[in-house]
């Protein structure tokens, strides 16, 4: 692959494995994943040792790594656009599409852009609403926003309160969108241990909302064990005002105060405890699901929204930490699931975590309706390895529609974008890449892509630091689905791109 750069071939290496072996250890002694939201409310910074910053100085200098924010892409990649991070200061997250316009949430809050040309995308609004991480959701005029950290209450000039005390709020925020300009809050629905993550269920005249969240503690008295399920809320189209939780449906029963999830270490060393979820992606039109959550994947049926039933899970407990989030294949006869390693703020991309630990498992989704069963077929990780200062693991990503083909794009933190094909699911391939080089030579600073997705012919990518970047992949095996158009896309909703109505797992039991 020709390699396009500033100064300097990338290299597919990083020989830097003494200076880095101890960081390492100390990085990933800590448990996978903590109770905060994944990066952390702020980007680590840590200040390097002298070796430390001596060995990424010479990585630099040998090409084995992009320098300081130097910008790295295959030839078949494009960057058009860059817009930096204007009022909303804080951490970027996730992104949502309809129509002309990007959301894109912010720590702080979120903003929205006209990208109608994407090459010089507009801003339309910035809504500050402070409230980690803000996930973020759009459906019709309503957009919907996760705040996982605890707050004073459910206003947007909340402050920061202790998750101990009763009084504090943490949950889903619900804006009328209908003016873009000036967006309106119109409702707040409190839910046990906040919202780490949303997922949208529209069903006729309803909005559902699916609810990730974890790590409970008794001291949390809106956070107590077992929280073992997801809650639910009920939204209204044309009431939104009137939202509310409708259950909590547990996934994981079992017997005592955890649950019945994956007990974690030290039964499982380096393993998360499974106390909840951390992500789910639905497939409306085949009534399903799947659930990354901590120590467990699952997949269930959401005929009834209500009432979701799972129907298989698989653990990993050799390679996987953290089950971070779940995407279909258009098919529906994969799922792809990302784990977390390192909780987002840690150096995983390289020899010595090796090339599966940090990844992708893909799996096939084999057998009918109800009696589907989930069974491993490979590990999928960027071939760049990186230096020991750029936080780097599996992310957020979403499917590049083109029938026939499975090809997804992902974020990999600082790892980049990474554009790769899993058609063949024993045998995945990386077919592109954009990515930088790391945010300091001598310190130890989070960043990265957070979201990077496919929509209506561009490539859409949310830089935690840097900000909204705009790709395109120019590939024979991509760009039939340019022709694909969407009016809306929640990744964690997943469309049915080519509307195939020969598929009859739908009415399957």
């Amino acid at each position: 692959m020709t390699l396009l750069h500033t100064t300097r071939v990338r290299r597919r290496r990083l020989g830097v494995a003494a200076a880095a072996a101890g960081l390492m250890a100390a990085l990933l002694t800590a448990a996978p994943a903590a109770a905060t939201p994944d990066p952390g409310d702020a980007p680590v910074q840590k200040e390097a040792t002298n070796s430390q910053e001596a060995a990424v100085r010479s990585a630099i200098q040998s090409g084995d790594i992009p320098g300081v924010d130097e910008i790295v892409r295959s030839s078949n990649v494009e960057h058009l656009a860059n817009i930096p991070k204007d009022t909303l200061k804080g951490t970027n997250s996730d992104i949502a599409f309809q129509g002309k316009y990007a959301y894109a949430g912010n720590y702080d809050g979120f903003r929205i852009f006209d990208i109608s040309n994407p090459r010089s995308p507009k801003t339309v609004a910035q809504v500050l609403c402070p409230g980690s991480q803000n996930d973020i959701s759009v459906s019709g005029n309503l957009l919907v926003l996760s705040t996982d950290s605890s707050r004073s209450d459910n206003s947007c000039n909340s402050t920061s309160q202790s998750q101990t005390v009763k009084d504090s709020w943490e949950g889903i925020k619900v804006f009328d969108i209908s003016d873009k300009r000036n967006p309106k809050y119109v409702a707040a629905v409190e839910t046990a241990c906040g919202s780490h993550t949303n997922t949208l269920v529209p069903d006729g005249r309803n909005l559902y909302v699916y609810v990730s969240s974890y790590s409970p503690n008794a001291a949390f008295p809106d956070c107590q064990p077992p929280h073992d399920g997801i809650s639910v809320i009920k939204v209204p189209y044309k009431a939104p005002q009137q939202a509310k939780l409708v259950g909590f449906p547990v996934l994981f029963p079992g017997e005592g105060p955890d649950g019945g999830g994956n007990p974690g270490g030290p039964t499982n060393p380096g393993v998360s405890k499974t106390t909840g979820c951390h992500d789910i992606t639905v497939l409306p039109s085949k009534d399903l699901a799947a659930g990354a959550c901590m120590g467990d994947g699952i997949i269930f049926s959401i005929k009834n929204p209500e009432k979701p039933k799972v129907i298989d899970r698989v653990q990993d407990n050799v390679n996987f930490a953290f089950w971070h989030s779940a995407t279909f294949n258009q098919d529906t006869d994969k799922v792809v699931f990302t784990d977390e390693l390192g909780g987002g703020g840690s150096a995983t991309c390289n020899a010595e975590i090796g090339p599966n630990r940090g990844a992708n498992g893909i799996y096939d989704l084999v057998g009918k309706g109800d009696k589907r069963k989930l069974v491993f077929r490979s590990y999928y990780k960027i071939p760049r390895h990186q230096a020991i200062n750029e936080n780097c693991v599996a992310h957020n990503g979403s499917i590049i529609p083109v029938k026939g083909r499975d090809i997804m794009v992902q974020s990999w933190y600082q790892g980049g974008v990474s554009f790769w094909d899993f058609t063949d699911s024993s045998k995945p391939k990386e077919i592109g890449y954009f990515e930088r080089g790391p945010l300091s030579a001598t310190d130890f600073i989070g960043g990265g892509t957070w979201s990077a997705y496919y929509y209506n012919g561009y490539v859409y990518s949310n830089d935690m630091v840097k900000g909204l970047d705009v790709l395109k992949i120019n590939d024979r095996r991509t760009d039939p689905a340019k022709k694909i158009r969407l009016d809306e896309l929640n990744v964690q909703t997943q469309p049915d791109y080519f509307d195939d109505d020969d598929d009859d797992d739908h009415d399957d039991d």
